[in-house]
């Protein structure tokens, strides 16, 4: 039975979709089959949706399929340009979204694209909530993430049985506005990342324990959720990802780009948040677009003869 906007969402009625299974979606996904709700999925790599099926998930071929069997449909892909193609494409979500449907965008994507999505939904009587979502795959398994949310207030209201499994939603304002949420978030997250490694190399050079480097700090003012997150791999050098380098240096960039695109009474200077993008660069050119976020640790240490 459909249960499209206003219609209240409960797992016996509401149809959900889900559009991207890779590190974070999968887990979220996840969450949504145990609370009861029945998912329709798609990734263009079928065998990454394998596991959701055997969980009761039905997997389909394409996004529009996704849309037909849905009311409300979540994704969370690459970039900007997939965003764009399994949203807006002939073969995309909103050609096949009934009446009253709505897009919830996951996808670290451009504030631009939110608004132009969202202009698109209304035209046809449907609905688009920007999304995106900080926590990595913790916060994704465990359903702590926070979600910093962007379109029509009462839609993501109504949206609310579905956050609360997945995390804390905050409503930032209209169309675009939680896309650029999550840029702020990833400068200052780059940034305290950037600290940390810098602290730890620092350290290690002065002859002090790494471990009792951390205890000492983190109940201070120094002390950060990342640093209880990543802190120890940090020191193991464990850099297996959470979040991968490389859509860092994406979501850095389309937030200084987003600057630029602004009006000049709100152009901002952000000179930290372009010194923290080329040294993830420099991850990636070193190899490690695909290692977590935390390891340019390894950048610093180069920087240093290490």
């Amino acid at each position: 039975m459909a249960s499209p906007y206003p219609k209240a969402v409960n797992p016996s009625q509401t149809r959900i979709g889900w559009i991207g299974t890779g590190i974070m979606g999968a887990h979220m996904a996840s969450r949504l089959l145990a609370a009861g709700y029945s998912l329709t999925v798609y990734n263009r790599t079928v065998e990454k949706a394998l596991s959701l099926q055997s969980q009761g998930a039905r997997v389909v071929t394409s996004p529009i399929e996704v849309a037909r069997y849905s009311d409300v449909v979540f994704t969370i892909v690459g970039n900007s340009r997939d965003v764009r193609q399994v949203t807006l494409d002939p073969s995309g979500v909103l050609p096949g979204l009934n009446s009253g449907g709505v897009i919830v965008d996951m996808t670290t994507s451009h504030p631009a694209l939110a608004r132009e999505i969202f202009a698109a939904a209304r035209a046809k009587g449907c609905w688009s909530v920007d999304a995106p979502v900080s926590g990595a795959d913790t916060g994704a398994r465990e359903g702590k993430l926070a979600i910093f949310t962007g379109g029509d207030g009462d839609v993501v209201a109504w949206l609310k049985p579905l956050f609360d499994i997945l995390g804390k939603a905050t409503y930032m304002g209209e169309a675009g506005c939680g896309q650029s949420c999550k840029f702020a978030n990833q400068i200052t997250g780059g940034a305290v990342l950037v600290g940390l490694s810098e602290g730890l190399v620092f350290a290690e050079q002065a002859g002090l324990d790494l471990n009792k480097f951390l205890d000492a700090v983190r109940g201070g003012a120094a002390g950060s959720k990342l640093m209880e997150l990543v802190g120890e791999k940090m020191i193991r050098k464990d850099y297996r990802p959470t979040a991968y380098a490389e859509y860092l240096v994406k979501d850095l960039g389309m937030a200084l780009d987003s600057l630029e695109e602004t009006d000049e009474q709100r152009t901002v200077v952000v000179p930290g948040a372009a010194l923290t993008k080329q040294l993830y660069c420099a991850m990636v050119a070193n190899g490690d677009a695909k290692i977590g976020i935390h390891g340019v640790k390894t950048v610093i240490e180069r920087i240093n003869g290490k």
